[in-house]
């Protein structure tokens, strides 16, 4: 009887022992894969879609683990909607208890050279579930509080810059983060200089904007911000081609000229004195900076430089300016440029 006893006992502990190997071994496998791996688990997922798609994502044995003791912890699919990076050396106990408890990983989300709001859009709402049309609706109900009314003026509510969202955000909420975040971007500091200038956040924007498309080097952007300064404060007509190709809709014009420059536009500054009622672009923080503080001089005129090293020549007086002008007008004629 004892030894009978003694076999069953021993029976059970060696059971006991299996089951704990086997769990070990289950809640401990690694996640081997070399390149970090993404798991989508849409909202309204099944506990069995659940499944499928850890083992798509995660390969059989991993995913199959991971759901294992999700499942048995008492997981809910509901809790578990959301993203999930899962990388080499992860345990399946570990990603199985972000999915239970919903720690996503945040989604990065990296803007700029932007020029429209469409595009922005398109952008951003590829790193979500929902689409450009419910970022713009959303941009729509939501800019107003923030003191955007009019929806050209929308690109001067975002800052190009990189920025971290969990997947289950609202097209919403991320336009709200995105503001918020350009508010606090315009610090006290920045509205006092913009002050100086008489001008607005959204007008700085709107200068900066022009000023971006009017040259790619970083070191004349000032020297350009400038020029444009003088021109408002004497109240002159901006004549920024960049306008003129936004008010005509193509970018890759490369001359600007004849029935272009009498385009009907808000946004032809050839035609419209003062600034155009929105950005062309959404400029970068470097490029608004260097509108704050622009250095001083008396230029009221630019053109291209005909080297084509995409720098400008600046001119104080008009003879001087027609003369770069015709040096430039000569170069793209040598090299048979039309547009």
């Amino acid at each position: 009887m004892k030894i009978y006893v003694g076999a069953i006992i021993g029976t059970v502990v060696a059971g006991l022992i299996a089951v704990t190997v086997w769990g070990y071994h289950k809640a401990f496998n690694t996640y081997d894969k070399s390149e970090p791996t993404g798991v989508y688990i849409p909202e309204g997922a099944s506990s069995d879609s659940v499944k499928v798609l850890l083992c798509d994502a995660l390969g059989d044995s991993f995913g199959g683990d991971v759901y294992l003791i999700f499942d048995m912890r008492g997981g809910s699919p509901q809790k578990a909607w959301g993203y999930y990076e899962v990388k080499a050396g992860d345990r399946a106990w570990s990603v199985a208890n972000r999915l239970r408890t919903g720690t996503q990983t945040p989604r990065r989300v990296t803007f700029n050279n932007i020029r429209t709001m469409e595009d922005l859009a398109a952008r951003v709402a590829d790193r979500f579930v929902w689409t450009a049309d419910d970022f713009l609706a959303a941009a729509d109900s939501v800019l107003p509080a923030f003191g955007f009314t009019d929806r050209r003026q929308f690109p001067a509510a975002f800052v190009p810059d990189t920025y971290e969202f969990y997947y289950t955000a609202s097209a919403a909420d991320v336009v709200r983060r995105l503001a918020e975040y350009r508010n606090k971007f315009w610090n006290d500091e920045r509205r006092e200089k913009a002050a100086a200038l008489g001008l607005s956040p959204a007008e700085v924007a709107t200068v900066a904007s022009i000023v971006e498309e009017e040259t790619a080097k970083n070191d004349e952007r000032g020297m350009v911000a400038r020029l444009y300064l003088n021109r408002i404060s004497k109240g002159m007509k901006l004549q920024a081609d960049p306008t003129v190709k936004f008010a005509a809709g193509d970018f890759s014009l490369r001359r600007i000229g004849g029935d272009l420059l009498r385009l009907n536009s808000p946004y032809n500054t050839y035609v419209v004195a003062g600034l155009p009622p929105g950005p062309i672009r959404i400029p970068e923080k470097s490029t608004i900076d260097a509108v704050l503080n622009a250095p001083r001089h008396n230029y009221l005129y630019m053109c291209a430089k005909s080297d084509f090293s995409g720098y400008h020549d600046f001119a104080v007086d008009y003879d001087t300016h027609l003369s770069n002008a015709a040096t430039y007008q000569a170069e793209l004629d040598r090299r048979g440029i039309k547009l």
